[in-house]
């Protein structure tokens, strides 16, 4: 099985390998030629070239199985473009799948299954496969978002940008996901909420915040901190927590809040806003693909298309656009 699963990593290569014609038995195949450029199918995306243990000159023959010969430059390049690895165990598993997939497609030479229609429709669809990638990555590199773009989304998406520092004391229930501390007792919804109340009044008489955290909160990664979460944005947290916790002031600690952990007492430390110039890098990477995208529309609707609609049925209907996910905040 493992073999197979690396074969169908392995099948646009093969490809590949396939176009080159049978020769005649008296004359040996010459090595394999390298596709040009990074000729890589939109499947798959190129790494870093392994890096052999030992010095090999990039045109030295490191592969031969039967007439297919392979350099060593060669096997760099299939390498990076499968992420084969680069350790040398990860080589020599590619390599021995390489083997095998090489005496396939040589049993396939003998049976001349590269002479069915099947085999020349196969070929002729994975090399455009390979060329639309390399020209969808280079339009992906020449189309960039205006100034204009990144500013009419930073505008129009003021939530993405809006963090919020802030701690909190988790006081969990019964049926939390949340595992009950060793020697304490699984305290039922109510009894939760009491001591959360508790807490609360503690607070507003002057209790340390952190203190009481360090003491009381469920949530042990952020109470061994004080209750600190760091900073975060909005479609973080569960809804019912950050409703509460964005509508608080600075230095203002809430009610209990109710939450499918338990119930929450919240303090907001600082309400944060990444500006423009702040953000620009980030959305400039978010909006690139959408352009891109636009680009490859443009181009599909000036190209000479006619589809058989008895064949192919109606058009489909256009789906609305994905949401973006939410803006990544900066560590703090």
């Amino acid at each position: 099985m493992k073999f197979f699963r690396m074969l169908s990593l392995l099948t646009p290569m093969a490809c590949l390998l396939a176009q080159t014609p049978a020769p005649s038995s008296q004359a040996p195949r010459p090595a394999t030629p390298a596709p040009a450029g990074n000729a890589v199918p939109l499947t798959l995306r190129p790494g870093n070239a392994p890096v052999p243990t030992v010095a090999v000159p990039p045109d030295k023959i490191v592969l031969t199985v039967d007439e297919y010969k392979y350099t060593a430059a060669q096997m760099d390049r299939l390498m990076s473009q499968v992420k084969a690895g680069q350790t040398p165990a990860a080589r020599r598993q590619f390599v021995e799948t390489l083997v095998k997939m090489l005496v396939l497609a040589e049993e396939g030479h003998r049976r001349k299954l590269d002479e069915s229609p099947a085999y020349r429709d196969q070929v002729a669809l994975q090399t455009s496969n390979i060329l639309a990638g390399m020209t969808y990555a280079e339009i992906g590199k020449e189309t960039k978002p205006s100034d204009e773009d990144l500013r009419k989304y930073y505008d129009e998406h003021p939530k993405d940008y809006e963090l919020l520092q802030a701690r909190h004391i988790l006081i969990r229930f019964q049926g939390s996901s949340l595992p009950v501390k060793p020697g304490q007792k699984d305290l039922t919804e109510a009894e939760a909420l009491a001591k959360a109340q508790d807490i609360r009044k503690q607070l507003a008489a002057g209790g340390d915040f952190a203190g009481l955290a360090k003491e009381n909160s469920d949530d042990t990664g952020s109470g061994a901190n004080g209750g600190e979460l760091g900073l975060f944005h909005h479609g973080q947290m569960v809804p019912s927590f950050e409703t509460a916790a964005f509508a608080l002031k600075d230095g203002e600690i809430s009610d209990p809040v109710k939450s499918q952990f338990g119930y929450h007492i919240i303090q907001v430390e600082a309400h944060k806003v990444r500006t423009f110039e702040e953000a620009k890098p980030e959305i400039s990477q978010r909006l690139a693909p959408q352009q891109t995208q636009k680009t490859l529309e443009a181009m599909a609707k000036k190209a000479a298309v006619d589809m058989d609609k008895d064949y192919f049925g109606p058009p489909t209907p256009a789906l609305p656009p994905s949401p973006m996910p939410p803006a990544t905040p900066p560590k703090p």
